[in-house]
């Protein structure tokens, strides 16, 4: 019988081959490009934090998709479902040492034990930006243009950022008269786009009635502009609602920014937006790219002025945005825009027994100090085989020094892919060739 163990993952997780590792981390690195942009600093928290850390306000849907565990020590532990908690558990903890507002960008794993689909998995990397110590027009629009941007970065194509405010939602349902059923409403009306319409108000007739069903329906259905929305909307909470004011005058401030970057007909009004999450008390968004807007939003997330409240006394109110780079990426290779990037040796340095290891190395370095990536073939095995190795890598050049070569001082580049053969005078000959190269692609 044999004795070894059969190599297998856990439903919904998965290994990550090179070519999909590689395009996963170009599509971080024009992320973290654009967060630096705008002046995003990176941090990084531990994935495992103790279970009342996490499940403090997530909300009973996500708490049933937390790992929950308890550790060799005893200790009740799960692991982050998402980015956003432990990051107000950080901001209580070091609000000392840090300066405010604070801008933070961390790309990390979460993990949520849900049902698995089409780019979403139990383990996945989630990419989050967020400003705390500020609650401003100004700051909500930031993160408004980060998603744009970020989007721009990746070629996705044409988005929409669609935008909403809790602080309407929660005026309305006080105009109603049913202020305690926020939260399974706002539910409800979260899955809108997965079950549709007429589901949606079957669902709300059920939690209160068939016509204050048909009034939230009303309430969240567009008008033919942004504008024309908004003002529906706060008609709707009463025009003489204070807060609703405020937080149609909070909108109406976020897209004024966003014309004025030249972003206005990619962030609209949408009053079906309004996230799960019992933490988001202002401004919500979520980010469909137009030509496959069936995959969900890549790009989602709010205000939570209150999140920070459960871990210090400290007012810390916070806006911030989450990118699944495992959906994105799906959503890329499904409409055929991979992640370019610079993710092998542009040259493969073939080992020969006519030239030593020294030589071999000390080439390769050479290189690599004028910003050529490279690497040596470990054994002076057949030709045919470092061929083979570096067409199956991608590795485009192989330098071909042998004993004739260093004698005559040149260096022997083959283009692998024609076949053929040039040989350089000097290194530097050798490295302007090659950085044209990887200019032009």
């Amino acid at each position: 019988m044999s004795s070894f163990i059969e190599p297998r993952v856990l439903k919904g997780f998965r290994d990550y081959l090179p070519e999909a590792e590689i395009a996963r981390s170009a599509l971080a690195d024009k992320l973290e490009a654009t967060f630096r942009s705008f002046g995003f600093v990176p941090i990084d928290t531990p994935a495992l934090e103790y279970a009342e850390i996490l499940l403090g306000k997530g909300g009973g849907e996500t708490d049933k998709q937390v790992y929950r565990f308890r550790d060799n020590g005893d200790r009740d532990v799960a692991l982050r479902f998402d980015l956003t908690v432990p990051f107000a558990r950080f901001m209580a903890e070091h609000c000392d040492e840090l300066y405010l507002p604070f801008r933070r960008y961390h790309l990390g794993k979460v993990w949520r034990a849900e049902n698995t689909q089409r780019g979403r998995y139990r383990e996945f990397m989630q990419c989050d930006f967020d400003i705390v110590g500020t609650d401003s027009a100004s700051a909500d629009a930031d993160i408004v243009l980060t998603i744009v941007s970020a989007m721009a970065a990746l070629d996705v194509g044409p988005v929409r950022v669609r935008v909403n405010h809790r602080g309407l939602f929660n005026r309305f349902l006080a105009a109603q008269g049913v202020s305690d059923k926020l939260v399974s409403v706002l539910r409800t009306v979260d899955k809108l786009e997965k079950v549709g319409p007429e589901e949606t108000r079957n669902l709300l007739a059920a939690e209160t009635s068939m016509d204050l069903a048909g009034r939230v329906m009303d309430f969240i259905t567009p008008e033919g502009s942004s504008a024309e929305t908004l003002r529906k909307m706060i008609s709707l909470c009463g025009n003489d609602d204070e807060e609703a004011a405020a937080a149609g005058k909070r909108l109406s401030d976020v897209f004024s920014i966003a014309t004025s970057c030249g972003f206005g007909d990619s962030v609209n009004l949408d009053p079906g937006i309004t996230r799960g999450l019992d933490y988001y008390t202002g401004i919500v968004f979520e980010t469909t790219l137009l030509e496959m807007p069936g995959i969900g939003s890549v790009c989602s997330g709010g205000r939570y002025n209150e999140l920070a409240s459960l871990y210090t006394a400290k007012n810390l109110p916070g806006v911030g945005a989450s990118i699944g780079l495992d959906r994105l990426l799906a959503a890329l290779e499904a409409l055929g825009r991979r992640q370019e990037s610079d993710p092998v040796p542009l040259v493969l340095i073939a080992n020969t027994e006519s030239v030593s290891l020294a030589q071999l190395h000390g080439q390769a370095m050479e290189l690599r100090k004028a910003g050529i990536s490279s690497e040596v073939f470990p054994e002076p095995k057949k030709m045919s085989h470092q061929y083979s190795y570096a067409e199956k890598k991608g590795i485009p050049y192989a330098l071909m020094p042998d004993g004739d070569s260093l004698a005559r001082g040149v260096l022997p580049l083959k283009d692998l892919a024609r076949r053929s053969t040039t040989e350089f005078g000097s290194l530097s000959s050798l490295v302007e060739f090659l950085k044209s190269v990887k200019m032009h692609g």
